[in-house]
């Protein structure tokens, strides 16, 4: 007898992620195109089954992640989700993803065998932690980069602030901190990528992967289809991001960059007061920890504990409504503004540790 609420010939739901091997290539490609492939809890725990699956089988050399559809590799996580939960009263379940997902960013850094991303398009928020931590980090002339988290009144996660805390100087706070986006050059001279592949080369790039031909090993075969990016705009504005993002505290940040003559400056510093002062806050006190981690899963236990906290305050749930739920870009921040903020509890807040450990 057929469910009335449904059509015999309805076809079943496409798999948000598809994975097969092919002449020793394991490929997990993320599968919700029209969600510009953003990671639900589902997603996380298939992808981390089949890297578990594959760890120890001879059958796959190397692993390839790549994302469905032609407008990006994967545009984070699922916030609508990570606000419901907020306004459901139901954080716990949030915390259960960050758990599962930081897990399998740090199993992605630590895996025993080869792992090409291809960051083709937008690669955001958690696009960034399934990619950054990989050992092959491609994009393309399509790819925007970002972490996006304080316009939602966030903080960088998914081992972000371990890769912020490592780029040039003090480009990852500004990147950071102002959300900014970079194209493939802008990634390369951060940190977040390797090499510069054409998109339309990735298919020859990926059936020269099953070949093996001459040169055998991964990054030589990459270094095949590998071009010279333009010149990273990002890079050439060090002197005034150096000067003003070496600061202290948010607020002096704010009035360095007032008080240089780049227009650039000025825009950034007009900017960060738009943003979420809570998240600000948390975000350069991240940063400045991950930079002092001697490793990821040190960053990542940092995170946790700063994003466990933020999913309570109301800024999130504001600035998620703000962006994505009623989109009129118009938050109302509480506190306010940065003087409003009460710097020592914020760091001691984000410093404790949940009733559910990361790790344990």
């Amino acid at each position: 007898m057929t469910d009335a609420t449904q059509t015999p010939d309805a076809a079943p739901a496409a798999p948000e992620v598809l994975a097969s091997v092919t002449d020793g290539v394991g490929r997990i490609t993320l599968n919700r195109p029209r969600a510009l492939n953003a990671l639900s809890y589902e997603m996380v725990g298939t992808i981390a089954g089949h890297l578990g699956a594959w760890r120890d089988d001879a059958e796959v050399a190397l692993v390839v992640l790549d994302g469905a559809g032609d407008r990006g590799f994967c545009a984070g996580g699922d916030i609508r989700a990570l606000w419901e939960n907020a306004t459901a009263g139901s954080n716990s379940d949030s915390r259960t993803f960050f758990r599962e997902e930081y897990h399998l960013n740090a199993l992605i850094a630590r895996y025993p065998k080869p792992v090409v991303a291809l960051m083709d398009g937008i690669t955001m928020g958690g696009g960034i932690g399934l990619a950054g931590h990989a050992s092959i980090r491609i994009v393309t002339e399509r790819s925007k980069l970002a972490m996006p988290e304080t316009r939602i009144g966030f903080s960088p996660d998914v081992g972000g602030t371990w890769l912020l805390g490592r780029a040039p100087g003090e480009l990852g706070t500004f990147l950071g901190l102002n959300a900014a986006t970079m194209g493939a050059a802008d990634a390369i001279a951060a940190g977040f990528a390797d090499y510069l592949v054409p998109s339309a080369s990735l298919p020859h790039l990926l059936q020269a992967l099953q070949e093996r031909a001459d040169p055998g090993s991964p990054p030589e075969i990459v270094l095949l289809f590998d071009e010279t990016p333009e010149r990273s705009e990002l890079e050439a504005q060090r002197g005034w991001i150096d000067a003003c993002y070496s600061a202290p505290t948010v607020v002096e940040i704010i009035a360095r960059l007032r008080d240089r003559p780049e227009p650039e400056a000025a825009r950034a510093a007009d900017e960060l007061a738009t943003l979420s002062p809570t998240g600000l806050t948390a975000t350069l006190a991240g940063i400045r920890s991950a930079r002092a981690a001697s490793t990821l899963e040190q960053a990542l236990d940092s995170e946790y504990r700063a994003v466990a906290w933020l999913i309570e305050q109301p800024d999130l749930r504001e600035g998620i409504r703000a962006q994505v739920v009623d989109k009129d870009r118009a938050p109302n921040w509480n506190p306010a503004t940065l003087a409003d903020i009460d710097t020592d509890a914020v760091l001691a807040a984000i410093s404790q540790e949940p009733a559910e450990p990361l790790w344990g």
